[in-house]
């Protein structure tokens, strides 16, 4: 897989337009990311999803500079569960400590809680747009799409954990919406490494069949010749 070579950062060869574009940093939360957070109550380790935080914070950084929309989700149900589907909730039990059980960071992915929180190093700034997700893609009963849509975003590009589950699933859903998306492969991981491979080899594809896969170094690029 080659990634960043190609001289358009999007393969429709259309000119970078900041206004038009959006960060999406997805799931950057203490339950991912963090020692004591859900990931590493599960005896897993959490050095992957961690390696990305300083990445992204470049990314964020120059996503700013250039006036781009910034988007942070946050997966996680209400309180009393009632946005949480029975299957959901026994699946991830199935690993012995599942979603609305009691953790070391409060109950695990339940708005709120300390563990259901935007880790410190990348928190939102005022008036960046913060998603609450109650599934794994972005679009799932959320409002996202509407708001990019009012704000005439139609580009997207993708950070986050976990690169095999939520980062995917939004990538696939945005492009059924027409979004075009491209992934930062240096910006995004899976708690397993075999996992994050093959999926940055599936969205690689025949050039990407829901998006572009590149890093952060084109990124850069292209956002630093608008700035």
């Amino acid at each position: 897989m080659s990634i960043g070579s190609q001289p358009q950062f999007w393969p429709t060869g259309q000119a970078f337009n900041p206004h038009h574009t959006a960060l999406v940093i997805i799931d950057m939360q203490v339950d991912f990311c963090a020692p004591g957070g859900w990931v590493d109550q599960l005896g897993e380790d959490v050095a992957n999803t961690r390696a990305v935080i300083a990445p992204i914070q470049d990314a964020l950084a120059d996503a700013r500079a250039a006036g781009m929309v910034v988007v942070h989700t946050r997966e996680g149900h209400r309180p009393d569960l009632s946005d949480l589907p029975a299957n959901k909730q026994w699946r991830t039990r199935a690993h012995g400590l599942g979603i609305g059980d009691m953790g070391a960071a409060g109950r695990i992915l339940v708005q709120g809680e300390p563990g259901w929180q935007i880790i410190p190093e990348l928190t939102p700034l005022p008036g960046e747009i913060v998603i609450d997700k109650p599934g794994k893609s972005s679009f799932h009963a959320t409002d996202i799409e509407d708001r990019l849509r009012a704000l005439s975003v139609d580009r997207l590009v993708v950070t986050g954990v976990t690169s095999d589950c939520c980062v995917q699933s939004t990538i696939r859903d945005g492009f059924e919406r027409g979004f075009e998306c491209v992934l930062l492969a240096d910006c995004t991981a899976a708690v397993e490494t075999e996992n994050h491979l093959a999926t940055l080899d599936i969205l690689s594809a025949f050039g990407g069949r829901w998006g572009r896969v590149a890093d952060r170094a084109a990124f850069k690029a292209m956002v630093s010749a608008h700035v």
